[in-house]
C-alpha cells in the first residue's frame, strides 16, 4: 500500500514521486483543473487567466477609462477619455476644429454654424459662383437705386456722383459746348466758344 506525505513512495520504500520541491498552488492552476501539492494533498485551481499576454501590445492610453485589460503579465486600468458623440460647429471660413483624443462613438458631427449655414443661400452669391453646394443667383443689381443726372460742359474737371438716397448712375447726360460760327471780314470764319 503506497504511503502519501511529502513524497509518494511505494510499500517497499522506493520513491516512485517526490513532490517536496514543488511550488504549484491553486492561484497558478486553471480553475476547475486539479492537481497535487508540495505535501500530497490534492487541489483545485482557481487561476481564471486563459491565454499568454505577454506579447500584447495595448497600453492604458488605448484603453477606456475605467476598463481593465491585461496586457504583459500585467493587469491595466484604461485612461482613455470616452468622449461619446462629439459635436462641433465651423463659424469661420479658415477655422479648424480640433478632434479631441480619445474614444468617439461614432454618432457625432461637425457642421458650419446654423447661423453661418443661413446666409449661404443663392441671393447672397454672385450667379456664375458656387460656394459649398449653393450656386449663385445674385446679378449684383438687386436693391439698385439708380438716377440719371444732366451736367453742363465746363473747362475745369468735373467728378459726377450720384446724390444722397441713390446707390449708382444710370446715364449722365452732358451738354454740348456752344459754338456759333460767324463769317469775318478776312473772308473766313470766326468760332465763338462758349456762346450763349
Amino acid at each position: 500500500m503506497p504511503e502519501f506525505n511529502s513524497k509518494v513512495v511505494l510499500a517497499s520504500g522506493e520513491v516512485l514521486m517526490d513532490l517536496t520541491a514543488d511550488t504549484v498552488d491553486p492561484a497558478h492552476v486553471l480553475a476547475g483543473y486539479t492537481f497535487h501539492g508540495k505535501d500530497g494533498a490534492p487541489g483545485v485551481g482557481t487561476c481564471t487567466f486563459d491565454s499568454d499576454t505577454s506579447d500584447d501590445t495595448a497600453a492604458v492610453g488605448e484603453i477606456l477609462t475605467g476598463k481593465t485589460a491585461h496586457a504583459r503579465g500585467a493587469k491595466l486600468v484604461g485612461t482613455m477619455p470616452n468622449n461619446g458623440a462629439v459635436a462641433g460647429k465651423i463659424k469661420a471660413r479658415a477655422e479648424r476644429y480640433p478632434v479631441p483624443q480619445g474614444f468617439h462613438d461614432g454618432s457625432g458631427a461637425v457642421e458650419i454654424d446654423p447661423v453661418e449655414q443661413s446666409k449661404l443661400i443663392p441671393a447672397n452669391i454672385r450667379n456664375g459662383v458656387t460656394i459649398l453646394g449653393v450656386a449663385g443667383t445674385m446679378s449684383g443689381s438687386e436693391n439698385e437705386k439708380k438716377q440719371a443726372k444732366e451736367v453742363s460742359p465746363t473747362f475745369a474737371e468735373q467728378t459726377v456722383l450720384p446724390d444722397e438716397g441713390f446707390t449708382c448712375l444710370s446715364e449722365v447726360k452732358v451738354a454740348a459746348i456752344p459754338v456759333v460760327y460767324t463769317d469775318n471780314a478776312a473772308g473766313g470764319k470766326t468760332v465763338t466758344i462758349g456762346a450763349a
